[in-house]
């Protein structure tokens, strides 16, 4: 990001902390890469990566399509102002509600599992998502397209389940794979859209090939791209990706106060954001970068904790930081994505605001809520 220190530290003293900061030249910056790399292909943003509506509207205005996997992110897409061709929607498990919405707005559905065929509504879009049984270069949580996972149909299967949406009535225009997040070798790619384009004697021709996304955050967009469409030619299909991550990550920092110190064997730096504002360090083993946001000359290793009774609540390890004291800021960087999307109001403590920082301009994108906004809904 290139917000200077000096700002984040306004932006934390005008709007407090815990406080997500966005930076709109990073997110353009993100989506600039996208297109140079897979050129005229269909861009969706993964909404489950943050889905602050101004970033969505953001992102709307330059042309991007959403995927959305539950019927509030299709009320934040509908909210905008897209539908049809700009939404997808995906999920193993579908509601009615996720069905009747996805059908009023003329979504195209990624049909999960065979028997989702029959749950559709009538003459529905449709794509067979495809589990090519890899293990990839990422955490367990995060690999969705590894055998045994919940997601789509095997290789086996996926030529029948395209059948029998034809058979049903339904315009089954092709095929979705993917295979995870935060993958680190994109030879995991290769092997993903090797194992759809032997399909191909059996599918025919397709519409559309939907190569997903989980790109890690220095992918060789190029070389991915370059796979991606030699797999969408195989088929004579348009090319669909689904950034989630990589568009929003590095737009997003994750400002934190210093409350304390303390020394149990461990150097302890003690701050006011945790597991209720940042979940990945605990349920990823994700490392996000550190800086401190103040120098001195000596420096040396410490533990980042947060504040809830949680053992677990560690948002980094063995960090080398100048002596912190009281009131000093940290930012963790690359936190746009399932930052703020993945924060809770355990403990009931309030989710924290965000901003949104676009040249020399600031704009409060969401309100910190207060406790009463945390029990409203039990009054």
């Amino acid at each position: 990001m290139s917000i200077p220190r000096d700002a984040l530290q306004a932006a934390a003293d005008a709007h407090g902390t815990p406080l997500y900061v966005y930076d709109a030249a990073e997110l353009d910056a993100a989506l600039a890469r996208v297109r140079d790399a897979f050129g005229d292909a269909r861009v969706y943003y993964a909404m489950k990566a943050n889905p602050n509506l101004t970033l969505l509207r953001r992102l709307h205005a330059a042309g991007v399509g959403f995927e959305c996997v539950s019927a509030g992110e299709l009320a934040r897409a509908e909210h905008i102002g897209a539908a049809g061709a700009n939404i997808l929607v995906n999920g193993p498990a579908k509601s009615e509600a996720e069905y009747a919405a996805g059908a009023r707005l003329g979504a195209t559905f990624i049909v999960d599992r065979a028997e989702e065929v029959s749950l559709l509504p009538p003459a529905s879009r449709a794509l067979v998502r495809v589990n090519p049984a890899l293990a990839v270069s990422t955490h367990d949580h995060l690999a969705t397209g590894a055998a045994g996972s919940k997601f789509g149909v095997t290789l086996e299967q996926a030529p029948r389940v395209l059948d029998a949406l034809r058979a049903a009535g339904h315009d089954a225009l092709g095929l979705h794979v993917h295979i995870g997040s935060a993958i680190r070798d994109a030879g995991d790619f290769t092997a993903a859209f090797g194992r759809l384009t032997d399909l191909r004697e059996r599918t025919g021709p397709l519409t559309v090939l939907d190569a997903g996304g989980g790109w890690g955050l220095d992918a060789d967009l190029h070389g991915i791209a370059r796979e991606a469409r030699h797999a969408a030619q195989a088929f004579g299909a348009e090319l669909w990706v689904e950034p989630g991550r990589y568009l929003v990550a590095r737009a997003g920092q994750l400002l934190t106060r210093v409350v304390g110190t303390k020394h149990t064997g461990r150097n302890f730096v003690l701050v006011d954001a945790g597991m209720t504002e940042l979940l990945r360090p605990m349920l990823y083993g994700a490392v996000h970068p550190v800086a401190p946001l103040w120098s001195a000359p000596d420096q040396q290793a410490w533990d980042i904790a947060g504040p809830a009774c949680e053992s677990g609540d560690v948002l980094a390890r063995d960090v080398p930081l100048p002596t912190p004291e009281r009131g000093h800021l940290l930012a963790f960087a690359e936190a746009g994505a399932y930052g703020a999307a993945m924060s809770s109001t355990y403990l009931t403590r309030s989710r924290p605001a965000e901003v949104l920082c676009e040249g020399d301009q600031w704009t409060l994108v969401r309100r910190r809520e207060t406790p009463q906004d945390v029990w409203a809904a039990e009054e």
